[in-house]
């Protein structure tokens, strides 16, 4: 398949739309089922770099979760605690523990459930049937995997009616040195970014505190990686082989650390007694309780526990979970790893990291204030690499 006509671009009034190669060879990709859009290709290729950069820096499969050209979360294929299962509500399925490709995407998934409402995943291995039984239940625009087992495919290819997007990939593709895209009728060329990213590149620790756990640096090419694939600015907390808090698209450095601290502070609290006990009415679908979740958490739009309100969610009436409660349960969490796709240009940044419980942090350096950026994370104990590389993706 040379090009792949599509219903529209990223409106539907921009027509006509299409995916192709300049040089005119085939396309890199097969799809098995549902006609897949602009925006779509846009997360499938993007996810699919992420996974398997991840795969082989890690050696673990990959997941990611995409929605809108910036990854919800990301994650390698480790096993889940119990308390992280009922956290990623996948405490029912049989065989996780065997599939680690179906335990980085419960991960990945798991992560921001509300931002992944709708979202298109990137698998680096297989899709087998664990991980397609934990996709048929999500609500999920499609999936890009280099192959799919025989009854995988089958139950994927039930969603959405049949229409379910599935695509293919050539695992062994690789694009041209040099890329380009237009802008206003004007093109723009550049080298790809190619950049490896692995151990060595956290070599060069500053602080004084050099004691960094291999666990860490783990996590710290997790967030570096999912970094490289998000929409700048950027930060991204990551802990235990997942991207826990995603910062992307915004003006300020410290307001990328203070959205994606509190989507970790959320993730962590997800796992409170209060939260996972909460007496849901069983006629309550999935993405209903993601929603009521994240309001009993965060107080958003109206108190879920209020009188006349509780009785939509819940068969009893649960116990607040207070602001004293929720200090207490984060002040505990510790050895969260952060990585920035640029330098810290205030040790702001370092105070509000610790507010979610990191102690490793990656970022090129390269402030004029990176002394005192330093000198703030040695006040608090923190071990920081600095890479000398800008991970800018736009």
């Amino acid at each position: 398949m040379q090009e792949f006509e599509l219903k529209y671009g990223c409106n539907p009034n921009q027509k006509p739309a299409r995916i192709y190669r300049k040089n005119g060879g085939e396309l890199p990709l097969e799809i098995l089922n549902g006609r897949p859009g602009y925006i779509n290709f846009l997360d499938a290729l993007n996810g699919w770099q992420l996974v398997k950069e991840l795969k082989k820096a890690t050696d673990m499969p990959s997941a990611t979760s995409f929605k809108h050209v910036s990854p919800t979360s990301a994650a390698v294929g480790l096993p889940l605690s119990d308390v992280l299962k009922k956290a990623c509500f996948v405490d029912d399925v049989e065989g996780l523990d065997d599939s680690p490709t179906a335990c980085a995407f419960a991960r990945a998934r798991g992560t921001d459930r509300m931002c992944s409402f709708g979202d298109w995943i990137s698998l680096s291995d297989t899709c087998d049937e664990v991980t397609a039984r934990l996709i048929e239940r999500e609500v999920s625009d499609g999936i890009i995997a280099p192959d799919f087992t025989p009854k995988a495919l089958e139950i994927l290819k039930t969603k959405r009616k049949g229409n379910y997007n599935i695509v293919k990939i050539d695992s062994d593709y690789l694009p041209e040195e040099r890329e380009t895209k237009e802008v206003f009728g004007i093109t723009f060329e550049q080298g790809r970014n190619n950049f490896v990213i692995d151990k060595d590149l956290l070599s060069r620790i500053v602080t004084q505190n050099k004691d960094l756990p291999e666990s860490a640096k783990i996590d710290l090419m997790l967030s570096l990686i999912t970094l490289k694939y998000t929409q700048s600015n950027s930060v991204c907390y990551a802990y235990q082989g997942q991207a826990v808090g995603v910062g992307a698209g915004q003006q300020s450095r410290i307001h990328c650390t203070r959205l994606a601290g509190g989507k970790a502070d959320t993730w962590f609290l997800r796992q409170h007694e209060k939260v996972l006990s909460l007496p849901f009415r069983e006629d309550l679908g999935r993405p209903e309780r993601d929603n009521v979740v994240d309001g009993y958490i965060n107080k958003n739009e109206s108190d879920v526990c209020a009188e006349g309100v509780w009785q939509r969610f819940f068969t009893v009436r649960p116990e607040p979970l207070t602001e004293r409660e929720m200090r207490e349960y984060l002040d505990k969490q510790d050895g969260v790893s952060l990585g920035s796709d640029a330098f810290f240009p205030f040790p702001d940044n370092i105070d509000r990291a610790k507010k979610s419980g990191v102690r490793y942090v990656a970022e090129p350096g390269g402030s004029i204030r990176d002394d005192l950026v330093i000198e703030q994370a040695d006040a608090y104990g923190m071990v920081m690499a600095f890479t000398g590389m800008r991970l800018f993706h736009h």
